[in-house]
């Protein structure tokens, strides 16, 4: 007989982390309609209700499954990169039980039936919860304001207009002010596009390799201008990715100045950098590019600290025919929503960031940026959840990724952390066999 999937569950013998407040304990956990019914260190198998399935984590750590805040599902327009279908199932098996998608749809996602598409589309085929960010601006063209209000209303989390840098500050004020009034988050690429026309980080190592540069200052001279508007206007204000200690001077001074700013990085920029790219290696041809060496060590020490809030995925399928191509003509972008906890477990073996924060900048921190109700282990809370053993190795494959594309930058890494267990609302939507 099948087991009711919606049957209660009894985890036992787990390294139960809580990310939200850091506490980390040994004990059981029972999930009951959808919801965490009750965890601590009296939770043994004879404590299970009947009818309940009893799961022996045998020491591996029981936490809230991540939530990526940023990635590309490929719906609707570009089914040939990804599917949601296809998304959600590499965002389960690496512990992703929450999609926040970008609005960089073909349409983009500037009108509530997108929104509402979106989310249908996710409901039908997705394995793992699928949160739509809609656009700023209509076409994500920075000219005209999108309808915030009723893309709120459809469903849309936060305002995003993808990799598209919003060039007029008069645009970016009136944006900000709309969305301050409806309480929304607004989300920011910050890079000066005239700046930016190089294809990768400028410094030495670009003039090596004959490559065009991007500058440090690309990316700071529009965080600061939209940190003033934050004061201006009062809008909470999320950078979708940082990657220069410029950026992060700033961000310190406007957290301390007391503004409604966070900010994220992505799992790429934490633990890879310029010098990744030796030989003109596409897969890492990325948007923001890697920095050197002494930037992503400044990175990693803001995450440690707090000072950066979120790690990102930002997962963006390329396939061959714009990957296979010379550095400078190739497409930015890698995928990164299966990998992004064993990647990021590469920082916890180093001993620069304990696992509890790693993994508050991947749950629990993204939950309360957006207002959502996971990312904590705690009675009440949805039981969407990850059992993973932080130390087991493996080898990635790109054909094992479960992504519509392989251009992944840890092809051929050794990476720890390997995702038994992914439980969504309750249900099991990832499972290794012991």
């Amino acid at each position: 007989m099948a087991t009711d999937p919606l049957a209660p569950t009894l985890f036992v013998n787990a390294r139960l982390i809580d990310p939200a407040t850091g506490v980390e304990s040994q004990g059981g956990l029972l999930v009951s309609n959808g919801r965490i019914a009750d965890l601590g260190p009296g939770l043994r198998p004879d404590a299970a209700p009947e009818g309940a399935r009893v799961v022996d984590c045998r020491g591996d750590v029981l936490a809230p499954g991540l939530i990526d805040m940023q990635a590309f599902v490929g719906e609707p327009g570009a089914e040939h990169r990804e599917t949601i279908a296809s998304a959600t199932l590499s965002a389960a098996v690496g512990g992703v039980t929450t999609l926040v998608s970008t609005s960089a749809a073909f349409p983009a996602v500037d009108d509530p039936a997108v929104v509402d598409f979106v989310l249908r589309r996710a409901r039908d085929t997705g394995k793992v919860r699928v949160l739509p960010m809609a656009a700023l601006t209509k076409g994500r063209e920075g000219k005209e304001i999108a309808e915030i209000g009723l893309l709120q209303q459809a469903g849309a989390v936060a305002f995003f207009d993808g990799a598209h840098s919003i060039r007029n500050a008069l645009v970016m004020r009136r944006a900000m002010s709309y969305a301050r009034d409806f309480g929304a988050l607004v989300v920011h690429f910050t890079q000066d596009p005239d700046l930016a026309g190089g294809v990768m980080n400028e410094g030495e190592f670009a003039l090596r390799l004959g490559l065009s540069g991007i500058p440090r200052e690309a990316e700071a001279v529009v965080l600061d201008r939209d940190l003033r508007l934050v004061a201006l206007t009062g809008a909470r204000y999320h950078a979708a990715i940082l990657t220069s200690t410029l950026s992060l001077e700033s961000l310190s001074a406007a957290k301390a100045a007391g503004l409604p700013v966070t900010a994220g990085v992505t799992i790429n920029h934490l633990t890879l950098n310029e010098s990744d790219i030796g030989d003109y290696r596409t897969f890492l041809k990325l948007r923001p590019p890697l920095r050197h060496e002494e930037e992503r060590k400044a990175l990693v020490a803001a995450l440690a600290e707090g000072l950066i809030d979120v790690i990102v995925s930002d997962h963006d399928p390329q396939d061959v025919e714009t990957k296979r191509l010379p550095f400078a003509e190739a497409e930015f972008g890698a995928i990164g929503v299966e990998t992004m906890l064993a990647a990021g477990m590469r920082l916890v073996h180093s001993g620069d960031v304990s696992l509890p924060r790693l993994l508050a900048a991947m749950s629990s921190r993204p939950a309360e940026i957006l207002g959502l109700e996971q990312g904590r282990l705690q009675k009440g809370a949805p039981a969407d959840l990850i059992r993973f053993d932080p130390d087991e190795p493996f080898v990635v494959d790109p054909d094992l990724l479960h992504s519509r594309c392989r251009n992944t930058p840890f092809d051929g890494a050794l990476l720890q952390g390997v995702v038994k267990t992914t439980m969504v609302a309750g249900r099991i939507v990832h499972e290794i066999a012991p």
